[in-house]
């Protein structure tokens, strides 16, 4: 059993940046591929970025790329998003999730979820 525990999240402008965490108890941390999910009201939950258990792989959604960067740090049982340049049509509930496989595109790929940290980005 893997605990994920996100924060960071908040209110900013548009153009403003925010640093994401998620926090893992539990199992250890480096043995999974870890992925960040978003779900705007009414919508559903869709890819952000995924990184493998190394940190030596990652890959973004098309929507973030070049603004968003995934990263974690084992020895700290944490991972991280960096969000730059923050668009109103990024404000979304973020949520990390775990995998023991693959870092993949899919939600149904993670085994693991936290319970999402609010993103919101004023125009």
């Amino acid at each position: 059993q893997v605990r994920l525990v996100e924060s960071g999240g908040g209110l900013v402008q548009t153009g403003g940046s925010l640093r994401l965490s998620c926090a893992a108890s539990g199992r250890t941390f480096s043995r999974y591929a870890m992925g960040w999910f978003r779900q705007a009201p009414g919508k559903e939950r869709d890819f952000v970025a995924a990184i493998s258990w190394s940190g030596g792989s990652t890959s973004y959604a098309e929507t973030v790329k070049g603004r968003f960067t995934i990263s974690r740090d084992n020895a700290k049982n944490t991972g991280y998003l960096q969000m730059n340049s923050l668009k109103p049509e990024d404000t979304a509930v973020y949520y990390c999730a775990a995998s023991v496989g693959v870092p993949g595109q899919l939600s149904l790929e993670y085994d693991y979820w936290g319970q999402g940290t609010q993103v919101t980005v004023s125009s």
